[in-house]
């Protein structure tokens, strides 16, 4: 039997604990019936750590910002996935999420990766790292080898995040995919932020998010084991990454598109 689509589904940055519980009691409800087809891990960063201005909002920070994913977890039942920034969060950070997720920007930190990794194997927990977008996706597998050190590759997920091109813009390419499973791990897509214009509102990040879906679905076309997808009540009211952050309403639509796409694949 195929293994259920891997779905990272929650908001940019935890705003509020009232909001992470809206967003998550309304996945629960809108993709119950995908249940057995999908597994829908919640996502939330406590920190934001690499805004593009120093005025942004970055976050409730560690503690809080677990206490609220502990809280979605034990309310929903869904794993949960959060960024780490620096080593020595790793550990605190694995002894809650189930999914320790290392941004694109630190993608190449050896110290980041061996830490996030060890702490991933003493909890039994996963390491999803992201592909930077000035990585080739070959060069993704020098990920998977320092990883390695620690955890088995079923342990492991890449993520292509789109690759830069030229000032405030990035690309997907769609063999990403078949060549970062090439190293025995799965290969998420995340749809939110290869959409982005990093920087090119100035003072913020701009982005596209008409381009989520057909992104996505090329995605799950071209081999994608997951995706990650951050979502919001109002988007444009979001405290980080407003311009890319899809509708909450619009979710169960798109995976139901993207599901269909799989099940075919």
């Amino acid at each position: 039997m195929k293994p259920p689509l891997m779905l990272f589904i929650g908001p940019c940055v935890l705003e509020s604990e009232a909001l992470a519980l809206e967003i998550a009691h309304k996945l629960k409800e809108d993709l119950h019936q995908y249940q057995g087809q999908v597994h829908l891990t919640f996502k939330g960063s406590f920190d934001k750590a690499n805004r593009t201005s120093i005025d942004a909002y970055r976050g409730p920070g560690m503690e809080k910002g677990l206490a609220i994913l502990e809280l979605v977890r034990k309310r929903f039942g869904f794993p949960i996935v959060t960024d780490l920034h620096l080593p020595d969060q790793a550990e605190a950070v694995a002894s809650v999420v189930d999914v320790l997720q290392i941004p694109a920007f630190l993608c190449r930190q050896t110290d980041m990766i061996l830490a996030a990794a060890a702490a991933a194997k003493k909890y039994n927990r996963i390491l999803k790292v992201k592909k930077g977008q000035f990585l080739s996706p070959e060069e993704s597998g020098n990920i998977v080898k320092k990883a390695e050190h620690y955890l088995p590759k079923d342990k492991i997920l890449l993520t292509e995040r789109g690759s830069s091109f030229g000032y405030n813009n990035l690309v997907v390419d769609m063999s990403s995919f078949k060549i970062m499973k090439s190293f025995g791990v799965k290969a998420i897509y995340d749809a939110t932020h290869s959409v982005q214009r990093p920087g090119g509102l100035g003072t913020a990040t701009g982005g596209k998010r008409e381009y989520v879906e057909v992104l996505a679905r090329a995605a799950i076309a071209a081999g994608a084991d997951g995706v990650f997808i951050e979502t919001h009540p109002t988007p444009d009211k979001a405290l980080s990454d407003a311009a890319t952050a899809l509708p909450l309403t619009s979710i169960k639509s798109l995976v139901e598109k993207l599901v269909t796409i799989y099940q075919v694949v």
